[in-house]
């Protein structure tokens, strides 16, 4: 018992994660925060979230037969485009019940992992930045260059769109918008225009995230209770 208590306390420390059971299900909560940090190492004063950590955790937590459902909790201000999206792609691919809820900001990056989870959430209060793919360091200024940008940006829009209500054309309208952000192209939405746009499915706390996850548990566990029966 008390190695269990001490390997849920370094999982609370080392991931910002925690697992926690009830008569309800085995709910595993992620949290998502700061930027996320892919192949080059972040400045130690910044706060990151490791794809190396993340993509091992995410594929025990979809093997594991005691762990029934993820609640993903997202403020990030976004980072590795490549790294975000393997996670994404990840969270999409599970057939475990997902959830997601975005408290503060779930900005540039993190707009994909906020929508792939199979129900998305967001505060009221919570804002997401919209904006075309940006580069940092030496970028070799030659068409072929361009090219890959647009083809990372396709990228990014083919997954949003495939993975929330949101039609191509209005996630392109936000990501080329001029005069909201000061030297930059791009749109900011709060809670209430990310749920109209279909950005994200619902408004909602922490609590609201939660008790759909439990009803999505609870669900899937229903399900498959009807296929060993018939099998």
């Amino acid at each position: 018992m008390e190695e269990q208590k001490n390997t849920a306390n370094e999982r609370m420390e080392d991931l910002g994660a925690g697992l926690t059971k009830t008569e309800r299900g085995c709910v595993y909560t992620l949290t998502i925060i700061g930027q996320i940090e892919g192949h080059q190492v972040a400045p130690e004063n910044v706060k990151t979230t490791k794809y190396e950590h993340v993509l091992p955790l995410l594929a025990t937590i979809e093997e594991s037969e005691e762990i029934d459902g993820l609640l993903l909790l997202l403020n990030t201000v976004g980072g590795d485009i490549e790294a975000g999206l393997a996670i994404s792609e990840l969270i999409a691919g599970m057939k475990k019940p997902t959830v997601s809820l975005v408290l503060g900001g779930g900005h540039s990056i993190g707009i994909p992992l906020a929508v792939s989870a199979k129900k998305s959430m967001i505060a009221p209060t919570a804002s997401m930045m919209i904006h075309p793919v940006r580069m940092s360091g030496v970028v070799v200024g030659a068409p072929a260059t361009y090219h890959y940008f647009q083809r990372i940006q396709e990228q990014i829009t083919d997954f949003v769109t495939a993975n929330s209500r949101i039609s191509r054309e209005k996630f392109s309208e936000y990501m080329m918008a001029t005069g909201q952000i000061a030297t930059d192209v791009g749109t900011i939405v709060y809670g209430r225009e990310a749920v109209e746009s279909g950005l994200i499915d619902r408004l909602g706390s922490l609590h609201d995230a939660l008790e759909t996850l439990h009803r999505m548990i609870a669900s899937a566990k229903n399900t498959k209770r009807r296929n060993v029966q018939k099998g």
